[in-house]
C-alpha cells in the first residue's frame, strides 16, 4: 500500500523544527533581559520540540533532505549558540575566557552536528551502532551546560556558580560533544506490553514533579543523564565483543550474557576455614581427633563408653 501525503502534512515536521529555532532563538532574548528561568524554560522546549519532529517526519513519511538541513541549522542554533550567549550574558560578560569558553562550545556543537551528518550515510557501521549516539546529542548538551545556571537559579550563589567552575564546566561539556563516548539512544527503545501501565504511571509521577519542582527535577535528570554514561560504555563494548548479540532484540541478549558468565548458577565455593566457633575446630582437626576418642582396657579389648551406651553421668 502507498501512501499518498499532501503538501500540508509534509509542512508539518519542518514547521516544528522552526518553532524549536524560536524557541531557542528566544532563550536569548530572556537572558538579555535578566529572565532566566524562561531561558532555560526555552531551551527545554526546543528540546523536545526537536524530539518531536523527526519522528513525526517518519510517522507521516515526510523526510526530506531539507528536513534534515534543516534540523541540524535549528540544533546548532538552538542547543550551541543560545546556551553560550545565555551563560556569557548570565557571568556578566566582563571576562574574556568567558567568551572564549562560549565560541568553544558553540563550535564543538556545530562540529557534533556536521560529523552527526556525515555518520547518517555510513554503511559499514555495525548493526548496533543505531542504539548509540556518538558523544552526547546535541539536547542533551544544551541543557547540560545551563546545569550551573539551573543550580544558581534553585540554590542561589555557591562554588557552582563561581566564574572559572561556570567556564570549565561549558568547556568540558563542549569535550563531551565531539568525544567519541557513545550514549544511548532512545529512538530505538522499545517497552514490552506488560510495562505499559508503569510507564505511565511514571511519566505522571515525572510531571507532577516537573510542575511542582522544575529546577530540582531538571537538576536530578542531568545527573542520571550523566550517570548513565559508564554503562552505556559498557554496554557498546560488550555489544562490540558478541556479534552473535547483534541481530537479537535487546529483551532477549540477558540470556546470552548469562550463558557468557562464568558463575552463571550463582554458586560458591566452601568457606573450608572461613568458620567460627566449634566449626572452626571441627575444621582445622584431623576427622579422627574430631570424634570422641576411643577407650580400651587393660587387655586390650576395645570397651565401650558411657556415650556409645547412651547413659548419663550423675
Amino acid at each position: 500500500m502507498v501512501r499518498v501525503t499532501t503538501p500540508g502534512v509534509r509542512l508539518l515536521p519542518n514547521a516544528i523544527t522552526v518553532l524549536a529555532l524560536c524557541a531557542g532563538l528566544s532563550a536569548v532574548q530572556f537572558a538579555l533581559t535578566r529572565n532566566y528561568g524562561m531561558a532555560i524554560a526555552s531551551i527545554g522546549i526546543a528540546a523536545v520540540l526537536d524530539s518531536l519532529d523527526g519522528r513525526i517526519a517518519r510517522l507521516l513519511d515526510a523526510t526530506s533532505k531539507m528536513g534534515a538541513e534543516l534540523d541540524s541549522l535549528s540544533d546548532g542554533i538552538s542547543f550551541g549558540v543560545a546556551p553560550a550567549l545565555v551563560i556569557y550574558v548570565w557571568q556578566t560578560g566582563a571576562d574574556r575566557i568567558g567568551w572564549v569558553a562560549s565560541l568553544i562550545f558553540a563550535v564543538c556543537m556545530i562540529l557534533r552536528l556536521a560529523r552527526f551528518n556525515t555518520l547518517l550515510d555510513d554503511t559499514e557501521q555495525p548493526p548496533y551502532a543505531s542504539e548509540f549516539f556518538v558523544g552526547v546529542p546535541a539536547p542533551a548538551g544544551g541543557l547540560l551546560a545551563m546545569l550551573p545556571l539551573v543550580a544558581y537559579l534553585q540554590w542561589g550563589s555557591g562554588w557552582w556558580s563561581s566564574q572559572y567552575v561556570v567556564w570549565a564546566w561549558t568547556i568540558a561539556i563542549a569535550a563531551l560533544l565531539i568525544s567519541r563516548i557513545p550514549t544511548l539512544s532512545l529512538k530505538t527503545v522499545k517497552a514490552p506490553a506488560k510495562a505499559i501501565a508503569p510507564l505511565l504511571i511514571g511519566v505522571a509521577l515525572l510531571a507532577a514533579a516537573i510542575i511542582q519542582f522544575p529546577l530540582v527535577a531538571l537538576v536530578a535528570a542531568m545527573i542520571l543523564y550523566l550517570a548513565h554514561i559508564p554503562y552505556s560504555i559498557h554496554r557498546h563494548r560488550w555489544l562490540a565483543a558478541h556479534p552473535e548479540a547483534w541481530t537479537v532484540p535487546p529483551s532477549e541478549r540477558r540470556a546470552i550474557r548469562r550463558a557468557r558468565s562464568p558463575r552463571r548458577l550463582g554458586l560458591r565455593r566452601p568457606l573450608r576455614r572461613r568458620v567460627a566457633g566449634a566449626a572452626m575446630r571441627a575444621v582445622r582437626l584431623p576427622r579422627e581427633t574430631a570424634r570422641t576418642p576411643r577407650v580400651t582396657s587393660e587387655n586390650g579389648q576395645r570397651r565401650r563408653t558411657w556415650r556409645q551406651i547412651g547413659l548419663r553421668r550423675k
